[in-house]
């Protein structure tokens, strides 16, 4: 029977009470006294078989609710007899573990989601809809230079980072590369996905720096090696006719003009055979013979090396090291080929009359030669680390792919900018080892 049917039956026998009360009331009789006792001890336990029946699932199903907003979906309910109300506990049991496997799905997801972008190359950033940082992958810490913890809740354009600029200047559902003034090249993307009916926006870093570089790398090494092969297969069978001329003419009365100009042939020769070389020296830059060194040492070698040559140009080198050893796990060699050529760089960009900062700290370790020179322009950082690019009239673009080359075998992080205060400054951020 429905529980209609029973709420029925009760109202009948609450009716029927009252009627022989009323009744009783007027008409004073001893069986309908007895009847009217017996109708109450019917309805009394018509009430309790009505509790069973009616309350007590209505209680069980309020417990269910009560489980719902617990979010509790690991418990069942039990059957309680009674037809209308076992098929509701049986919905909210399949309900309940239908919840109860999405959820688990949703977790797992989410799980593996966390767990790939992570592990992603790919940088993610996730700003709310405020625009402020909500989190990021590590491969977005690391290109950003940035950690979450201390970014979390600024906006993109204030985060300390050269790509932060970039990123803010990405209009929705949009991609652009953008080419760094430390030489990184970085594919972004600005996107969205929908997270509780609203469209989230997230940001996508892809490095392109690698496959950039070694496409330049394979193309240049191809035609420096050829442009070496014929010029110094040439100019070793120039130079070596030109010499036995030379020694034939030796003893020839007024041979001396012609004697010297081929002498300054075999000169020409020889630079052009060195000038190709040093193309060459390039591409074989060997792979870094790394150990623990001091880079307040490093650089103050360097200084030195430099400082009589600067001198002669007014051109004055401050030194501003860490208090304590900066230990650094580089190839000393090539380090201190690399700041020579920075602390040269920044001595050409002055000329005549100036001052060279260099710099050392410990926490991070980093390295930083600043100058006061004419400076870069914005067009002029981002073709800086290209190959051969140079912004000498008589320049070959050399010097600064090497440097670059040296200091991404190193792993090192690296800028070259000029700041708004005028001064230019080349940072290089080294591998720490602490000292045990």
């Amino acid at each position: 029977m429905r529980l209609r049917g029973w709420f029925i039956i009760l109202i009948i026998l609450l009716c029927s009470a009252l009627t022989l009360l009323i009744t009783q009331t007027f008409i004073t009789q001893k069986i309908l006294f007895y009847a009217t006792e017996l109708l109450v001890a019917v309805i009394i336990a018509y009430l309790f078989f009505f509790y069973r029946k009616v309350i007590n699932p209505i209680r069980v199903i309020g417990n269910g609710v009560e489980l719902l907003n617990e979010q509790d979906f690991s418990s069942r309910l039990r059957h309680v007899n009674q037809k209308d109300a076992d098929r509701i506990v049986d919905v909210f049991n399949r309900m309940i573990k239908q919840l109860k496997d999405e959820r688990l799905h949703v977790r797992e997801t989410n799980q593996f989601l966390d767990l790939l972008i992570n592990a992603s190359p790919l940088g993610v950033v996730i700003v709310d809809f405020d625009e402020r940082l909500s989190s990021m992958n590590p491969a977005a810490e690391k290109f950003l230079g940035v950690s979450t913890e201390a970014t979390k809740g600024k906006k993109i354009n204030e985060i300390d980072s050269p790509l932060s600029a970039n990123l803010s200047s990405l209009s929705k559902d949009s991609s652009s590369t953008f080419q760094l003034n430390d030489s990184h090249i970085y594919r972004c993307s600005r996107l969205s996905f929908i997270d509780r009916g609203y469209a989230h926006p997230f940001f996508l870093i892809e490095s392109l720096t690698e496959e950039v570089m070694d496409a330049e790398k394979k193309a240049y090494e191809k035609v420096i090696r050829m442009i070496a092969h014929e010029v110094n297969n040439t100019t070793a069978g120039v130079t070596s006719t030109l010499d036995s001329l030379c020694d034939m003419l030796k003893d020839t009365p007024d041979s001396t003009d012609i004697r010297d100009v081929m002498s300054a042939c075999i000169e020409r020769c020889y630079s052009m055979s060195n000038f190709i070389t040093r193309f060459a020296d390039v591409v074989k830059i060997p792979q870094p013979q790394l150990m623990v060194n001091d880079l307040n040492q490093l650089a103050d070698n360097c200084i030195q090396t430099m400082e009589t040559k600067c001198a002669e140009n007014n051109i004055r080198i401050h030194k501003d090291f860490a208090d304590t050893q900066v230990l650094v796990t580089v190839d000393a060699e090539l380090i201190e080929q690399v700041i020579v050529n920075i602390i040269k760089n920044a001595a050409e960009s002055i000329g005549e009359e100036g001052d060279i900062y260099c710099k050392t700290s410990s926490s991070p370790a980093i390295l930083e030669i600043a100058d006061t020179g004419e400076g870069i322009s914005e067009d002029t950082q981002k073709k800086l680390f290209s190959p051969f690019f140079s912004t000498k009239p008589n320049g070959q673009g050399i010097g600064l792919i090497f440097i670059r080359e040296v200091l991404i075998k190193h792993q090192c992080r690296f800028s070259l900018k000029t700041y708004a205060d005028g001064i230019t400054r080349f940072r290089i951020e080294f591998v720490k080892i602490n000292k045990s």
